[in-house]
């Protein structure tokens, strides 16, 4: 158990039933009466974000959650099935728990996944991977109309802006928490 005044970003905790994640923390100091923590949480298991105040000196409890880190295999039907670096076991996870990483998934790539006992919560992956152009436009000298940039299809199958001079069959470094292009590789 924790004090309530003990929270801050990144925490998770047990409450209503459900894990959540600290996204937000401030601490309002009353005229008259006792403080008040106003805090912005995401549950872990659905990704639903909520406001919640709390009294001074009010308890929660605060959980483990673990880094796994796991090798992703192959998408099934819906669900995305990832494999246990040490123990070799698979795990399959669905679609609203690989949020929006899913863009930048390929085979066999190395991600983290979190862990709540043997709940797996959401995945992480690095902060950089490097993905191949399969498919762009080519780029015209001179161009620079639409900012010197154009759209180029992944090996993931996602897309992003690339500069004019990518081709397809480059290789580019994506900062995956932005989509953003970082360099060619």
């Amino acid at each position: 158990m924790i004090s309530v005044t003990e929270v801050r970003p990144g925490n998770k905790i047990q409450m209503d039933g459900g894990l959540w994640e600290c996204l937000e923390f401030q601490h309002l100091k009353m005229g008259r009466g006792g403080a008040k923590i106003v805090t912005k949480l995401r549950n872990l298991e659905t990704g639903s974000i909520v406001d919640r105040t709390f009294n001074n000196g009010e308890k929660l409890q605060d959980i483990f959650v673990e880094g796994k880190k796991m090798q992703y295999l192959y998408k099934d039907g819906e669900d995305y099935v990832f494999m246990d670096l040490d123990t070799f076991e698979q795990v399959t996870l669905p679609v609203l728990l690989a949020g929006d990483a899913v863009r930048f998934l390929i085979e066999n790539m190395e991600i983290e996944v979190q862990m709540y006992g043997e709940k797996p919560l959401k995945i992480t992956l690095p902060n950089q991977v490097i993905l191949e152009v399969t498919e762009t436009d080519p780029g015209l000298r001179g161009d620079t109309v639409s900012g010197g940039s154009k759209t180029a299809k992944l090996s993931s199958g996602t897309s992003i802006q690339v500069p004019l001079f990518v081709e397809t069959g480059n290789k580019v470094k994506v900062d995956t928490r932005t989509g953003e292009y970082l360099s060619r590789a």
